[in-house]
C-alpha cells in the first residue's frame, strides 16, 4: 500500500501521487491516520461498475425470491434481528 501525507500533496501538489498511481491506490494520511484514497479514473470506474453490477445480481435475486414467495415478515424490527441471530452462518 502506497502511502503519502497530506503534507506532501499541499507542498507538491497532486504531481506527488503520479507516480505511485502506477502501482494502484494511494493512500493519504492526515493527523496520522489514513483518511482519503486517491485513485486513477480507470480502477474508479471498474469500481463503481463491479458495484452496481452486484447490486443488480442482488435486487435480482430478492424480487425471484419474493415472486417464488421465500420472504419472512417480521413485526418489529426486534423481530427481525432475532430471527437474524438464530441463522446459523
Amino acid at each position: 500500500m502506497k502511502t503519502i501525507s497530506s503534507q506532501e500533496i499541499k507542498r507538491r501538489g497532486i504531481s506527488a501521487v503520479d507516480e505511485d498511481l502506477k502501482d494502484g491506490p494511494v493512500h493519504v494520511i492526515k493527523n496520522n491516520k489514513l483518511k482519503y484514497v486517491i485513485m486513477d479514473q480507470e480502477k474508479y470506474s471498474e469500481l463503481v461498475s463491479e458495484s452496481e453490477a452486484s447490486y443488480d445480481k442482488r435486487l435480482i435475486k430478492a424480487l425471484d425470491e419474493i415472486e417464488r414467495g421465500e420472504i419472512q415478515a417480521h413485526d418489529t424490527i426486534n423481530d427481525l434481528m432475532d430471527a437474524i441471530d438464530s441463522e446459523s452462518i
